[in-house]
């Protein structure tokens, strides 16, 4: 089986299951009627047909497309994340630069195949050069606080975010041009955990996981969608290069490296005084929302396959 036959078996299973969770939210609707959680879930699941939609396009055009994809995320990432960071007129040139430059050049490494420099270019050249570039504002009030949460935005939003569609550039033994299949299984792993943490934690969720920092993630939720997530990846080995037995250990790592990622940037949010990182996604709050799990899940993932199973 190759490559495309793959992802049309695996977007036909995303399909069937989004179609089936419309029919329970419809179900639920007319049973319990339009209260908040139902409301919630019809609209996470109207977003989760964009989206799906979305990457399935990308996917179909192939891989400069993902990059591309991507590189809008991490865009938008990054603008929330500077929205909610207080920013002075000295920080507009460091500013200018992290959008319009630093993405262009990350993404276009991805492109270009250049790992070398793509894992070096923002924690090293941009961490030095957006600092120096801020001494140029003649600012000097609160200048640690402020570089450092520019620092922050661009590791986070653009650094961390870039490796996912950087799984296209690993070379595994016996896995040659199916990269984007990686990529899907990343994603889905990390999505599917996010999603049934919130449906167990509403279901069966009594014990908080941190209350002051994400009151809403409960133990409960993390163990039955962290062992969904698992039992789905570990289900998907087919679509990796991974036997079934590292399938369930790439996916367990997949699933807790995006639950310290959640935690960690809900607590940079709170700390901000948010809720949501924004409001872009109906039902899912901003893209940084949806991306929390993934910016620290992607980096992980990446490397540790890339270790063991680089050709």
């Amino acid at each position: 089986m190759n490559a495309s036959q793959k992802l049309v078996y695996v977007f036909g299973g995303i399909v069937a299951l989004l179609t089936l969770a419309s029919l329970i939210g419809w179900w639920l609707q007319q049973r319990k009627g339009d209260t908040e959680v139902v409301r919630n879930l019809n609209a996470r699941v109207r977003a989760w047909w964009v989206m799906v939609a979305v990457l399935g396009v990308c996917f179909l055009l192939g891989p400069v497309a993902n990059v591309l994809a991507f590189a809008l995320i991490s865009f938008f990432a990054l603008r929330e994340f500077i929205t909610l960071t207080p920013t002075r007129p000295g920080d507009h040139l460091p500013l200018v630069v992290a959008f319009y430059v630093l993405i262009p050049v990350q993404y276009w490494l991805i492109y270009d195949q250049w790992y070398g420099l793509f894992a070096i270019f923002l924690p090293v050249y941009a961490f030095l050069a957006l600092p120096a570039l801020a001494v140029f504002g003649g600012d000097t009030e609160n200048f640690l606080e402020r570089t450092t949460k520019i620092q922050w935005g661009v590791m986070i939003a653009i650094y961390c975010i870039s490796y996912a569609p950087a799984l296209l550039m690993l070379d595994l033994q016996g896995y040659k041009d199916q990269g984007p299949l990686l990529l899907l299984y990343l994603m889905l792993v990390v999505q599917i955990s996010d999603v049934m943490q919130y449906v167990f934690g509403k279901l069966f969720g009594k014990r908080k996981l941190a209350p002051t920092v994400s009151p809403s993630k409960t133990v409960e939720g993390l163990v039955g969608g962290g062992l969904t997530a698992v039992a789905i990846g570990t289900a998907l080995w087919w679509i990796t290069p991974f036997s079934p037995a590292q399938s369930a250990l790439m996916s367990a790592l997949i699933v807790a490296a995006g639950v310290f990622g959640g935690l960690a940037l809900s607590a940079v949010k709170r700390s901000l005084g948010a809720k949501d990182w924004g409001h872009m996604i109906e039902g899912h709050g901003g893209m940084m929302d949806r991306m929390d799990s993934v910016s620290f899940a992607a980096p992980v993932f990446f490397h540790v396959t890339r270790y063991f199973f680089s050709s």
